[in-house]
């Protein structure tokens, strides 16, 4: 397992990640967390370790820097996220560790909407998105055109986000597919609720990215 922190330079930034590409990696897939969250996330580190125990590498990275985090209203400007996201996302095509592997995204609650806008973006080039108590309806108007197949996971518990995601599924035009997780809130905190999310982002990436 090939581990490193690595630091991505962007047009205007440089924003801090980590890399982790297994021997023989199949493909790799980027996490876009939510606001106020980072690459230290402990639920998406989790995630990220039970992917990389399947062959495929994974990048979490920051999509503010310590000092743009201050601001609490940088952490919901989705635009300027997006645009991390898609900067960041081209850094890695070309990294010559990574040159030539398929990409996915996994998005975590606003992190959802980042990544699906950028997946419109690339079209083709983003072979796979899973959404993790996400709000891909702050998404709407590109979901349309996202080519992608799309898994939605959303908790049992999570009313609200549940019918969010229901308004973005309806409006994607990709392959797509929703899960309610029994028993499970917004964060999936409840035991085992989050290997079971594990667990269908691994079979979807499986399907789908490599």
């Amino acid at each position: 397992m090939n581990r490193t922190e690595i630091d991505i330079p962007l047009a205007s930034v440089t924003l801090r990640g980590e890399l982790v590409i297994p021997e023989n990696a199949k493909g790799i897939v980027i996490f876009s967390h939510g606001s106020g969250s980072s690459r230290f996330s402990p639920r998406n580190r989790y995630v990220a370790t039970l992917i990389q125990e399947h062959g495929m590498g994974t990048l979490l990275f920051d999509l503010l820097t310590e000092k743009e985090d201050e601001i609490y209203e940088n952490r919901f400007d989705i635009d300027l996220l997006v645009e991390r996201l898609i900067e960041s996302t081209e850094w890695l095509l070309n990294y010559k560790q990574t040159k030539g592997m398929p990409i996915g995204y996994f998005g975590a609650s606003t992190g959802a909407a980042s990544a699906l806008r950028a997946a419109a973006h690339f079209g083709k080039t983003i072979k796979a998105v899973v959404s993790r108590g996400g709000r891909p309806d702050l998404a709407l108007d590109e979901l349309p055109i996202v080519t992608a197949p799309t898994l939605l996971l959303v908790g049992q518990l999570d009313e609200a986000v549940i019918e969010m995601n229901k308004i973005a599924y309806d409006r994607l035009g990709t392959i797509k597919e929703i899960k309610i997780i029994d028993g499970a809130t917004h964060l999936f905190e409840e035991p085992g609720k989050l290997f079971e999310v594990a667990k269908l982002a691994i079979l979807w990436y499986e399907r789908y990215l490599v």
